[in-house]
């Protein structure tokens, strides 16, 4: 015993030495700074090898002895024992895996993007289904599979809400045609009732998808809400395709019956009774007097908005700003500020967690805990936006709360250079964390008019056809209006649109994905180490 113990205590010894050294180098690469913390475990890590290593060399004098005949029998029967027991768990383990992989209605999908597991989005808002819905599936032939699998799917966590049948329109003409002219030896569709509402989903080129099942079923169940997007001050547009634009998120909108349509105040002169959600997604140029009279009378009636703040015109030393580059992407702080909150005249970096080499634009995960409008996000990010401070003097009756902010403490803060000479001046820059969006709400006497929400975010470009689809944007940006609306804490993607792999990761990021590519070979490495220290 005494020896065993003693054979133990160099590989315990380089184990745990390992480990301190390792976290603490790690530490320090991630964050990227040098604490105390982190250089006290490199410290003790390095003692504890140099300790293993005395051990090791004084452990080599001790007399070695041997067991006697008894006691190896005793070993050998020890490990056949155990391998037998090894044998057998993993036969019983084989045989009970494949019995109720076949007899259980649960499975473990192995696939990459999941494909025949529903979302846990997807899941639950069936689940919460109070109609009837039928799926009508038009296929000519021998259904596949997958289609049988997924209408199979939505039955069955509906609760008995939803019902689906495949119909071949050319052997079975009398059920295929009260859905109208539809029969075809080309065509595949999948046509969704419930009550008087009707969505048809042409499959005929590519396979359906879950995502176009439940924006459907979105549609025929849950009512639409309208939101109207300002247009008229330099606005992004919601028609336009290119990157600049807002046609994608548009889309999702639709895609989650939420219906987009344009506001020019000025013309109308009144914002319209059936908006839900006012959004004004970077104005390049400031409200008239009786525009933001209008929004003010609006918002006190109980209506909800969304406000997108564009980032301020930044330069270079040797160029100024005009005075019509001080003006331009207002900040709409004359409206803002009766709710509580100031948009200031700066640009939030963060030097640890950005994207590509730009640090004004921080990526975070750092966000206010709600269920209906961060929960289960990953990282999103934005371009330049602006720190937001809350008013002391505010009425006690609004409630007001950040939903994101920046990454880091020590290396975020809001710098107000705008000729991009990056350093934090103390008692000038806000430091971190920096809040660059906030949620607004004002509850409502019973009674009264509806409770008033209200969302400020300071930037736009998070939003628009060029990086809605990266990260979580989209998410976060369907949230929003989700909330705002008064609808279900579900939203919905489309998948097939959504696309994250053409973004570069950030900053933070990158460098943990370089951190466990260098884990995997030192692991072997130190774990063949101590299997020569204790044979040795």
């Amino acid at each position: 015993m005494t020896l065993s113990s003693g054979s133990n205590k160099p590989s315990i010894l380089f184990a745990l030495g390992m480990c301190g050294l390792t976290w603490g180098g790690v530490s320090i690469y991630i964050e990227h700074r040098v604490d105390i913390l982190p250089i006290a475990f490199s410290v003790i890590g390095l003692v504890l090898l140099m300790m293993s290593f005395i051990v090791k060399d004084q452990s080599k004098d001790r007399p070695n002895q041997g067991n006697s005949f008894q006691q190896r029998q005793v070993t050998q029967w020890r490990k056949m024992g155990i391998v037998m027991l090894i044998a057998i768990v993993a036969f019983v383990f084989t045989v009970g895996l494949n019995y109720f992989s076949t007899s259980l209605p649960y499975r473990w999908d192995l696939t990459a993007t999941k494909q025949h597991t529903l979302s846990e989005n997807t899941i639950n808002y069936v689940a919460e289904i109070n109609q009837k819905v039928e799926l009508n599936a038009l296929y000519v032939g021998p259904p596949p599979k997958y289609l049988k699998d997924l209408l199979k799917e939505f039955e069955r966590v509906s609760n008995g809400k939803i019902t689906s049948e495949i119909i071949d329109p050319i052997d079975d003409i009398g059920s295929a045609v009260k859905f109208g002219n539809v029969i075809s030896g080309k065509k595949s569709k999948l046509i969704l009732l419930s009550g008087d509402e009707r969505q048809d989903i042409d499959f005929s080129e590519l396979p359906l998808t879950e995502g176009q099942l439940i924006n459907a079923l979105v549609k025929v169940t849950r009512k639409p809400r309208h939101v109207y997007f300002l247009q008229g001050h330099g606005e992004y547009s919601i028609s336009n395709e290119d990157n600049t634009g807002l046609n994608k998120f548009v889309t999702l909108l639709d895609s989650n019956n939420i219906i987009s349509k344009s506001l020019m105040l000025g013309i109308e002169e009144s914002i319209p009774e059936d908006c839900d959600v006012l959004i004004i997604a970077g104005p390049r140029k400031d409200l008239t007097e009786k525009e933001q009279t209008l929004v003010q009378e609006y918002l006190v009636k109980g209506g909800d908005a969304l406000f997108l703040i564009e980032h301020l015109v930044v330069t270079t030393p040797d160029k100024p700003l005009t005075a019509e580059q001080e003006r331009s992407n207002p900040s709409l702080n004359s409206i803002l500020n009766h709710w509580g909150v100031n948009v200031e005249n700066d640009i939030v970096v963060d030097l640890t967690s950005h994207i590509g080499k730009d640090v004004g634009s921080p990526a975070t995960r750092s966000y206010l805990p709600h269920k209906g409008i961060t929960a289960g996000l990953d990282y999103t990010f934005y371009v330049r936006p602006r720190s937001i401070t809350v008013l002391e003097k505010r009425r006690p009756s609004i409630k007001i709360a950040p939903i994101a902010v920046t990454a880091t403490k020590e290396s975020s803060w809001a710098e107000t250079n705008r000729t991009l000479l990056i350093q934090f001046d103390e008692g000038v820059d806000t430091p971190g964390p920096v809040t660059f969006s906030n949620v607004i709400w004002e509850p409502k006497e019973e009674g009264d008019k509806s409770d008033t929400r209200i969302i400020v975010f300071t930037d736009a470009d998070f939003l628009t056809n060029v990086f809605v689809n990266q990260y979580s944007n989209a998410a976060m940006g369907l949230n929003l209006v989700n909330w705002l609306s008064e609808l279900d804490d579900i939203v919905f993607l489309d998948q097939k649109e959504i696309k994250v792999e053409t973004l570069d990761l950030a900053s933070k990021q990158k460098r943990i994905i370089a951190v466990i590519l260098f884990l995997i070979p030192l692991i072997i490495i130190v774990c063949g180490i101590l299997v020569w220290m204790r044979r040795r």
